[in-house]
């Protein structure tokens, strides 16, 4: 790949539709209109209908092409964009003449975003923030990479890292320039800011792995003992038959997933095999599983047997922590005297066959989940190499608070800046001598 090159490639979706939109970036882009459609004047930014025609004059398709001069474009390069009819026969027309224009090359994969990047027009966090909002799922992932494709999370690390590069720049001026008339307390001013800097820092990482979950998406595990009915229960939560249903108890042997939008938050609802002795090694992998995938939880939801309650199996109970749901299904069967409780905790009554009380365990569910990773308005994490960063961040500033030599302090200082740099693609150590040029009248 070359900065130089022209590149297209169609920036819609395949398939028959009523508009198919291409994309040219580069230097050539000019050209490849002028190519295209005979017209060399364009007003930027404005759409014109236009008459598309191949090198050898044969009509493609009446079309709108738009014009983005450089810089003021998504790449920052000169970029067009065609809207043309979204016949698979048009597109590969179109897309046959692009290919024979000199100094044009069909794009590689993430090549116009990889340019917008090096064109400093996105940062790291913001290109990531355009990958999850093509892929968002649900509301909170669309909403997650909105905000963060408008760029609130790299606007929070650049500007720690600048205000972690003025701090290195007064302090190597007070280290290199001792005897020039520097401002007094230069030193402790930046030990003030390193502080409040690292509670920041911890703050942030307090807020745990919300964006993270909401990005990935939760993950929600029925356990219960054989015959419960947690295969029913995922039947209902998921609307269809996921999982083999049968009377006989232990059908379930392996861990059956259903990927569910619930209040808005990706989640994966897994199924599990009853909890039991298992008679037979398959059966017995399968409870290994089981417990395995409920350690793994972000949220178990106990289901009980309705049709022997009040009975309850005592290593079902080691595995119900703080925050799982409980439920007695079955209550369609009748005989359940409320309120219902399980070891001092508080039990619902549900029926996967008939669908009672299945719309409150929807919502209890996206509640609980919300309730545990939810940010607020706080920007967090949404990736774990965010979240390694900032505590690589975090860990330089304790030790530069701890630090006695004012050498070492900058020397950590500096390794904070770059952790930080990392996460949004911008790591410039001469960033630090510009700002002591600039601020100090050093050399006068």
């Amino acid at each position: 790949m070359s900065a130089d090159d022209t590149i297209f490639a169609l920036a819609s979706g395949t398939g028959r539709a009523g508009i198919a939109v291409i994309r040219i970036s580069g230097p050539c882009g000019g050209a490849a209109l002028a190519a295209l459609t005979g017209r060399t004047a364009w007003v930027p930014r404005r759409a014109m209908r236009v008459c598309l025609r191949d090198p050898q004059g044969e009509h493609l398709d009446d079309a709108l092409a738009l014009w983005f001069p450089a810089p003021a474009s998504f790449t920052g390069e000169n970029v067009a964009e065609l809207h043309i009819h979204g016949g698979r026969a048009v597109i590969a027309a179109v897309m046959a003449a692009l290919s024979r224009i000199a100094g044009l090359r069909s794009a590689e994969p993430g090549e116009f975003t990889r340019r917008a990047f090096l064109n400093g027009k996105l940062d790291l966090t913001q290109v990531e923030g355009l990958a999850d909002l093509v892929a968002a799922e649900t509301s909170a992932q669309h909403r997650q990479a909105l905000r963060q494709l408008e760029g609130a999370l790299g606007s929070l690390y650049e500007g720690w890292r600048r205000r972690l590069v003025a701090a290195m720049a007064h302090l190597e001026a007070s280290m290199d320039f001792a005897d020039e008339d520097l401002p007094e307390g230069v030193e402790q001013q930046c030990r003030e800011e390193v502080a409040a800097l690292r509670a920041e820092v911890a703050g942030h990482l307090a807020l745990g792995s919300g964006g993270e979950r909401i990005r990935e998406g939760f993950l929600v595990v029925l356990i219960g003992p054989p015959n419960a009915g947690k295969s029913s229960l995922l039947n209902r939560l998921a609307g269809r038959e996921a999982a083999i249903v049968d009377a006989v108890p232990g059908t379930t042997r392996d861990v059956v997933e259903v990927a569910m939008d619930i209040g808005g938050l990706a989640v994966l609802v897994a199924d599990t095999a009853g909890l039991r002795s298992g008679r037979g090694r398959v059966e017995q992998e399968g409870v290994r599983r089981a417990r395995q995938r409920a350690a793994e939880a972000d949220l178990c939801i106990a289901v009980l047997d309705g049709a022997i309650w009040p009975a309850v199996d005592g290593d079902l109970l080691k595995l119900i922590d703080g925050d799982a749901l409980i439920l007695v299904n079955k209550s369609d069967l009748g005989g359940f005297d409320e309120p219902l409780v399980v070891a001092g905790r508080a039990a619902t009554a549900v029926s996967a066959k008939t669908g009672e009380g299945i719309a409150g365990v929807v919502a209890e569910i996206g509640a609980r989940l919300g309730r545990r990773f939810a940010a607020g308005d706080a920007v967090a994490t949404t990736r774990l190499r965010h979240r390694h960063g900032v505590e690589a961040c975090g860990s330089a500033l304790s030790r530069a608070e701890a630090a006695t030599a004012a050498e070492v302090m900058a020397e950590e200082l500096r390794a904070a800046a770059a952790a930080l740099g990392r996460i949004v693609g911008r790591v410039d150590v001469e960033e630090v001598l510009a700002a002591v040029f600039s601020e100090f009248c050093i050399g006068k």
